[in-house]
């Protein structure tokens, strides 16, 4: 039986949530499989179109789908300027279901959205809108991090001098943010079994609370989780784009 096609647009941090543009952009990563090679080239010229070229990476597939009439002319439809506002984010259309999760700065943002995705969409189509307005806070924790990694040693979870050293930041800005949940996310290159690098993330993440900590903070504040490989923001197919995805992800959560 043919399986349906499904196209995953991963948003990262396209804006940050202050509203300046970051220095570097991360990539709009296309996902998932398509009928055919037409649908697919028109996919990815609109997002390059919408995005710029040198920011989306090429990770769709052509396969044995079925798409519904008229799919790939909604599909593009909904690619829209407006994403740009959105921020850890994914866009799935999954044959005539859509989701939209991730963040934007305010509730004007994630109305006109949403607006936006209906009206560009025909009466078959089911949206679901899992936008949430970003917390203030979370400026802070963006702007400590300043677009940073947290390292650790190779294939451990040992922290190294120069991760602890932008740790130290991080602890003195959640610390400022009373009353505040967090949560620690830990994210891996694709080097290796999937299995072996979720446990690698979980494990980082937790490690990075275990210093946090140390440092002050409550940890009944602190929740972490790893997404190992599984959402990364450069490709994996160079050394700089696998230590990008390497990395450390902090969010406010309350």
């Amino acid at each position: 039986m043919p399986r349906v096609l499904a196209l995953a647009l991963l948003l990262g941090l396209l804006v940050p949530l202050g509203g300046a543009w970051a220095e570097e952009p991360d990539p709009i990563i296309a996902a998932g499989t398509v009928p055919d090679e037409a649908t697919r080239v028109a996919i990815l010229t609109r997002l390059r179109e919408v995005f710029g070229a040198g920011r989306v990476i090429d990770n769709l597939a052509v396969g044995s789908v079925v798409a519904p009439p008229n799919w790939v002319n909604y599909a593009t439809k909904i690619i829209t300027p407006d994403l740009k506002t959105v921020s850890r984010g994914q866009l799935a259309v999954d044959g005539t279901n859509v989701r939209l999760s991730g963040m934007v700065p305010d509730e004007a943002h994630r109305q006109q959205i949403t607006s936006d995705l209906a009206s560009n969409l025909n009466p078959t189509y089911v949206v679901r809108n899992a936008l949430e307005v970003a917390p203030q806070q979370q400026n802070v924790l963006d702007n400590a991090l300043a677009n940073r990694t947290i390292e650790f040693d190779s294939g451990s979870a040992h922290i190294t001098a120069e991760g602890t050293a932008v740790l130290d930041e991080m602890a003195a800005a959640m610390k400022t943010m009373t009353k505040k949940k967090f949560e620690v996310i830990g994210h891996t290159d694709n080097v290796g079994s999937r299995a072996y690098n979720l446990e690698l993330s979980a494990e980082r993440a937790e490690a990075v609370k275990d210093y946090l900590v140390a440092k002050g903070i409550d940890g009944a504040a602190i929740t972490t989780h790893g997404d190992g490989p599984d959402r990364p923001v450069a490709s994996n197919d160079t050394e700089a784009g696998r230590a990008r995805n390497r990395r450390i992800e902090f969010r406010v959560i309350d």
